[in-house]
């Protein structure tokens, strides 16, 4: 399980220094926001766990790449729902804007 404990920065106030585990091996990561960084190597010791597990493989390195392509596929089947929906949202305000468009005109030629 990850783990954090702050370090205090050597120049910056400002630049903390992190200590965290990941897969058993500690790390020392510099970040404004210490929760944030802890988050994160909470999530990447979880995907290597979850991946040792499903391989049963003890090469860390082996462990690490496997984890990030499943973080990579995770990205991506992200990103591409998230494109998705922002073309749907466009198209639907651009029918939305085009039926006001008539709907004021109408008024106008009326009015």
């Amino acid at each position: 399980m990850a783990s954090v404990t702050k370090q205090p920065g050597e120049k910056n106030a400002g630049d903390n220094s992190v200590r965290v585990e990941i897969f058993d091996q500690a790390y020392n990561l510099r970040g404004s926001d210490a929760e944030y960084i802890l988050k994160l190597a909470e999530y990447v010791d979880a995907k290597m766990r979850a991946v040792a597990e499903q391989t049963h493989t003890v090469d860390t390195a082996r462990l690490a790449v496997l984890a990030a392509l499943n973080i990579a596929d995770e990205y991506h089947l992200l990103k591409r729902n998230h494109d998705v929906g922002a073309v749907d949202y466009l198209k639907r305000a651009h029918h939305l804007s085009d039926a006001l468009d008539e709907v004021l005109e109408e008024k106008r030629r009326a009015g």
